[in-house]
Parts: C-alpha cells; sequence; structure tokens
C-alpha cells in the first residue's frame, strides 16, 4: 500500500497542535520571553533524552520518546515563531495570534518537506528512528554554533532552516513511530 506523506504529516501534526493548544491555555505564550537560544537549548535536552533512552532503553519518568518527538516539532515552531517576533520580555501577543503564527509556520515548514521529500525520494522512510534523533542533535549542534556565530553564516542555512529541518525529522519519527505502534523502527 502507497502511503501518502501528506497526510501522515498532517496527522503528525495534529497530535502535536493539539498538545500545543492546550498548553497554550494552560500557559498562554509565556514562551515568549524565551530567546531563540534557550529554545535551542529545549530542543536539545529532548533530543538528548531520545537518545538516551534508545540507548539505557529504560524510562524512569516512565514516558517514552513519542511525547518527545512531539515536543520538538513544538519547541522548533515556537523557535520560528521566535525569530520572525525577536526577544522580548513581555507577553506582547494573543494566544488566538500564537495559534495563527503556528499554523503559518507549520504550512512553510510543510512547503519545504514536500520540496525535500520529492528531491529525496522519501529516503526517510528507509531510516530508523534512532538516526532521526541523531540528526536532531547535528542540527543543534549547527544552530548553537550559528547562535554563537550571532546568526551570521559563510555558506550554510540559517538557524530558521536548522529549526524546519528538525521539525520535519521529528514529524518523521512520528510517523515511523505510529506505524509502529510506539516502538523502535
Amino acid at each position: 500500500m502507497e502511503k501518502d506523506t501528506n497526510k501522515q504529516f498532517d496527522a503528525a501534526i495534529k497530535a502535536c497542535r493539539d498538545i500545543y493548544m492546550k498548553k497554550l491555555t494552560d500557559y498562554g505564550p509565556s514562551w515568549r520571553i524565551l530567546r531563540a537560544s534557550s529554545l535551542t537549548d529545549q530542543i536539545f535536552i529532548k533530543a538528548n533524552r531520545i537518545r538516551n533512552l534508545q540507548i539505557k532503553k529504560v524510562s524512569k519518568v516512565g514516558e517514552g520518546i513519542l511525547p518527545e518527538f512531539i515536543a520538538i516539532v513544538n519547541y522548533g515552531i515556537i523557535g520560528l515563531i521566535q525569530l520572525e517576533l525577536g526577544d522580548t520580555i513581555l507577553l506582547d501577543i494573543t494566544s488566538d495570534k500564537a495559534a495563527e503564527l503556528y499554523d503559518r509556520h507549520v504550512e512553510t515548514t510543510r512547503e519545504l518537506m514536500t520540496r525535500k521529500n520529492a528531491d529525496y525520494d522519501e529516503a526517510w522512510r528507509s531510516m530508523r528512528v534512532s538516526s532521526f534523533a541523531d540528526i536532531i542533535l547535528q542540527k543543534i549542534m549547527r544552530t548553537k554554533q550559528i547562535e554563537d556565530n550571532k546568526g551570521q553564516t559563510i555558506i550554510s542555512e540559517g538557524i530558521d532552516a536548522n529549526y524546519q529541518d528538525m521539525i520535519n525529522y521529528a514529524i518523521f519519527a512520528i510517523i515511523k513511530l505510529s506505524e509502529n505502534d510506539g516502538g523502535e523502527a
């Protein structure tokens, strides 16, 4: 059976957005006070935990890797929003605006995934979930270096492109985990 990546992407995003909206209801857009570099560190924490769980095969807090990939998607989208809006110490947007920005950045990230997926002929389907975690960790290291360079690059893509790649790799992991009922693929 042919798998429809766009439909699977939409289903994965629906799960991510549901959590984003529930947290937005609980906390409002309190993440607005975080600098992009703090969001990069949050994504690092999540990706590092995924890798540790994959290696150790034990969770002391009883949560698996699927919620961590969902968190990477949401923090990545929040990172894109922060890059767009800039740093602040004020809660300067409404929850409705935060939802609108989320949806807009999901759409541009989805469009990137569609273009790259066509060029790479869905190679991700043959990858392991553990590889997605490693690639996300590599993208985090790249992003940290760009942040340390004050956002300047000579030849490489910027922070936003790295966030989008992290989001898309996390989406691919969510799809693969969903196909395998949450198990390692």
